[in-house]
């Protein structure tokens, strides 16, 4: 295997399931839309995605070896893979918590 496949594996492998992520959490819910939203959901993906670029470098350089040579793979797949959920969950969750706000808002507004 070449030095520049085995070093993106973790990425190669995850790429289709963080694709899958990524149509889900941009299209859904469908409202409320617009320039802010489409600024969050950009930041909160390209920091998922660096955040799982960072983990996979990271993962392969400090992985023990003494486990056999997969386990670089294994190692850097995993924290790619958590680290992208991570961030996906907690911008799920704030932007949860966002609609929420927007939401108050605008009922108190509708009652005045």
């Amino acid at each position: 295997m070449s030095t520049g496949v085995q070093l993106h594996l973790a990425l190669i492998l995850f790429a289709p399931w963080f694709a899958v992520l990524s149509v889900l959490f941009w299209r859904y819910p469908r409202q409320p839309r617009g320039p802010a939203r489409f600024a969050f959901d950009s930041i909160a993906l390209t920091t998922a995605t660096a955040a799982a670029f960072a983990g996979m470098y990271w993962g392969m350089a400090h992985a023990d070896t003494g486990f056999g040579p997969m386990w670089k793979q294994v190692f850097a797949t995993s924290l790619a893979y958590g680290l992208y959920l991570g961030v996906m969950a907690a911008a799920l969750l704030l932007r949860m918590r966002w609609f929420a706000r927007l939401r108050a808002l605008s009922t108190a507004t509708a009652r005045s």
